[in-house]
């Protein structure tokens, strides 16, 4: 399965998980609705109802009251529109599922209805004591048992609702358990497909970083720790790093093959002609003249010249080629700078310039360096400083300590770099254009090698100047640093 095609089917797989909890969801939020719409037409439309009956009977004992003492036409009118209108509500009752409490009330109403006009009837005519002997022994009964079938049917219908709404409860909370438990199944389900695909990609990518840190720090014949004949992209991948592995590693054999021989061929010929010159100065193939003695000397000078000019490029090719290896080792820092600072204070004395050594409150006594090499950087730093500043200038070395790092910075007051040049000092044989306001020449390559130990060190080197002003190089070195490994251990260790 392709890449894509595998992506396609992970996410395709992973959003109908997660849709399968939300249509479940929906459905259920539907039946509750549902359930709800029909508490508020049945329960609730009968609870009102009731409501209207209750206020029904409450008018029909006043009514029966005004009847017996106004006697007249309006109270007699009142009565039988109250009747005829509770008759009504007595028998909607029945649609809401209240049958037996409606045949109750609309019996009690009859009997009322009968009763009412031959109560009006008697009080009419002044016959009180059988008006008041009709209302004690057939209204007023009449009327209490329609209260008491109102009352039953209130009851009924608080029981009835008390019931719905809490199997409406129950199913909401079960509702809300099930779906609660449909997400985390989903999330399980869909954390496991989304755990396979991206350890099924990111497995490779990370084999091919490793692979490709290995290649960065020489390790030329690193192989893939994953099969290359894979029915996806990373298989194209995998063939395009051995090939490119393959063609670094015949490029690195005619490097190293080029190192040798200049390691030999100009080497050896070079410290030939040096001791000739050192025959001839010590005088043992007879007295030179003075002319030839000065010849001699440019001779001598030149020949050192260039045999330290091929150990510089040496140098280089090594760290270049991965050989240009560090044996860090622990270093008392604050020696080490008064070790400097003895060495520069000649210099700077015989060049009539102010040399200072800052110490930083942070500085750390100890730290792991491969100190010629860090030397042989400050070194060369503070000979270009010097070199570049003129008389009655200032070179200042600082040095602090800085988040679990060391911070050396080399500044001087001399003729600056161009700012258009400042990207290309680091390259090999490049000069830039203040080499008139040198002290003497050099050979381009001071900065290459400085650039090449202190990144051996995992550190960085950076530089900072304006023309006329002064020049600022910045190093930042950690304060334990390690031997070279394989992106292979790294990735191990990372792992671990």
């Amino acid at each position: 399965m392709t890449l894509r095609s595998r992506l396609a089917v992970g996410l395709l797989t992973i959003a109908v998980i997660l849709v399968g909890p939300l249509i479940f969801a929906i459905q259920s939020l539907e039946r509750l609705h549902r359930d709800a719409r029909d508490l508020r037409d049945r329960e609730v439309n009968a609870s009102s109802l009731l409501g209207r009956l209750r206020e029904g009977m409450a008018d029909l004992h006043r009514q029966e009251l005004a009847l017996l003492f106004s006697r007249d036409v309006a109270s007699r009118d009142a009565m039988a529109m109250t009747i005829a209108d509770v008759e009504g509500f007595a028998d909607s009752l029945g649609s809401f599922g209240l049958e037996s409490s409606a045949r109750v009330i609309s019996n009690a109403i009859r009997e009322v209805a009968a009763a009412a006009p031959r109560e009006y009837a008697a009080a009419l005519q002044g016959q009180t004591k059988i008006a008041d002997s009709i209302s004690a022994n057939h209204l007023v009964p009449a009327l209490a048992k329609a209260d008491s079938g109102v009352l039953v049917s209130e009851r009924l219908l608080h029981a009835r609702t008390q019931q719905r709404v809490n199997v409406a409860a129950n199913n909401i909370s079960d509702t809300v358990n099930l779906s609660i438990v449909a997400l985390i199944l989903a999330l399980l389900i869909a954390g496991s497909v989304a755990f396979w695909l991206t350890r099924s990609i990111s497995e490779p990518v990370l084999e091919l970083r490793a692979g490709m840190r290995a290649v960065a720090d020489g390790e030329l014949n690193y192989h893939l720790n994953f099969p290359k004949h894979r029915a996806d992209e990373f298989s194209q991948l995998a063939e395009s790093f051995d090939e490119m592995t393959r063609q670094l590693s015949e490029l690195d054999k005619l490097k190293a093959e080029f190192v040798s021989v200049a390691s030999h061929e100009l080497k050896t010929p070079i410290n030939v002609m040096i001791g000739y010159l050192q025959l001839l100065e010590d005088g043992l193939y007879g007295k030179l003249t003075k002319q030839q003695k000065e010849v001699l000397a440019t001779l001598v000078l030149q020949s050192n010249t260039l045999l330290r000019l091929v150990r510089q490029l040496l140098d280089v090719s090594r760290f270049e080629a991965g050989g240009g290896r560090l044996e860090p080792r622990h270093v008392d820092l604050p020696r080490l700078l008064i070790e400097l600072e003895d060495t520069f204070r000649v210099l700077a004395i015989q060049r009539e310039v102010q040399f200072r050594i800052t110490h930083g409150d942070n500085l750390p006594d100890d730290v792991t360096w491969d100190p010629d090499r860090v030397n042989e950087v400050l070194g060369n730093l503070l000979a270009n400083a010097f070199k570049f500043t003129p008389r009655g200038g200032t070179v200042e070395l600082s040095v602090d300590g800085v988040d679990g790092s060391v911070s050396i910075e080399v500044a001087d007051t001399g003729a600056g770099i161009p700012p258009d040049q400042l990207p290309r000092i680091f390259d090999k044989f490049y000069q830039a254009d203040n080499q008139r306001d040198a002290a003497s020449g050099g050979s381009g390559l001071g900065l290459a090698i400085a650039k090449q130990i202190v990144e051996a060190h995992g550190g960085t080197i950076q530089c900072e100047s304006t023309p006329g002003v002064g020049t600022t190089f910045t190093i930042g070195l950690p304060i334990a640093a390690r031997r070279r490994t394989s992106a292979r251990q790294n990735a191990t260790a990372a792992a671990l």
